[in-house]
């Protein structure tokens, strides 16, 4: 019986009615071959020019790429784990053997 199942809401499809794509690629394609011939100015924004922005414009991650530091790795947590619990068994039973 559905009485503890949740059912999915119905996902959003919207298609445009009055568009032609092939107007808007003629449109797009114009308008690249007017800014390689210097007739507009260059565009500000590109998607190829998001990736990195994000490090870029934090300080924290900016600071930490130019050092060239990497975080901490799985291993070195473990063995800080390890080291960790050895001290805390010493402290607990006052021995150094398990």
């Amino acid at each position: 019986m559905g009485m503890f199942t949740m059912r999915k809401p119905r996902s959003y499809h919207h298609e445009y009615i009055y568009v032609d794509e092939r107007k808007e690629k003629l449109q797009k394609i114009e308008e690249t071959a007017k800014r390689e011939l210097g007739m507009l100015p260059p565009k500000d924004f590109s998607p190829e020019d998001i990736r990195g922005k994000f490090v870029e414009s934090t300080t924290y991650l900016k600071r930490r790429k130019e050092s060239g530091r990497k975080p901490l790795t799985y291993a070195t947590l473990f063995v800080a784990i390890a080291v960790l619990a050895y001290i805390l068994h010493y402290l607990v039973t006052g021995e150094f053997t398990f």
